[in-house]
């Protein structure tokens, strides 16, 4: 590897991209179906959707991008924190998107989901997995 490619840290926002993309499928299939099929709130319905799909993306960011060594419940506990402020940043999505009567729920949920991916990269990447820097 040479140039760009050979940094650390654009390898890790890489795998982490391809991991990330894993968690969006299962992220985007879980809130469409809730979607189409209960009452639920369209924030509820990308919610758990985005913790679903979170679940998935903490094991293998932890075992492939950064392979990690430490304590799982403690990284556990950090990663589900910087999930939760990327939710918060979701939650802002769909509040701005009601404030503006926008209704395309798939639009606003790739909104929300993208706003998240680089506060979730960084926070993760410099508080969770510092260890492994």
């Amino acid at each position: 590897m040479n140039g760009i490619t050979a940094r650390r840290g654009v390898r890790q926002f890489v795998k982490f991209g391809i991991v990330g993309a894993s968690g969006l499928i299962v992220n985007f299939i879980i809130a469409h179906v809730l979607q189409r099929t209960t009452d639920l709130s369209g924030f509820s319905d990308f919610a758990i959707g985005f913790m679903t799909g979170g679940v998935s993306n903490y094991a293998l960011n932890r075992i492939w991008t950064f392979r990690s060594q430490r304590n799982p419940l403690i990284e556990g506990l950090q990663f589900l924190v910087v999930s939760g402020i990327a939710l918060l940043i979701g939650k802002g999505v769909f509040m701005v998107a009601d404030l503006y009567r926008f209704h395309h729920f798939t639009m606003t949920w790739f909104a929300a989901t993208v706003c998240g991916i680089f506060v979730n990269f960084f926070l993760n990447k410099y508080w969770t997995f510092k260890h492994t820097n």
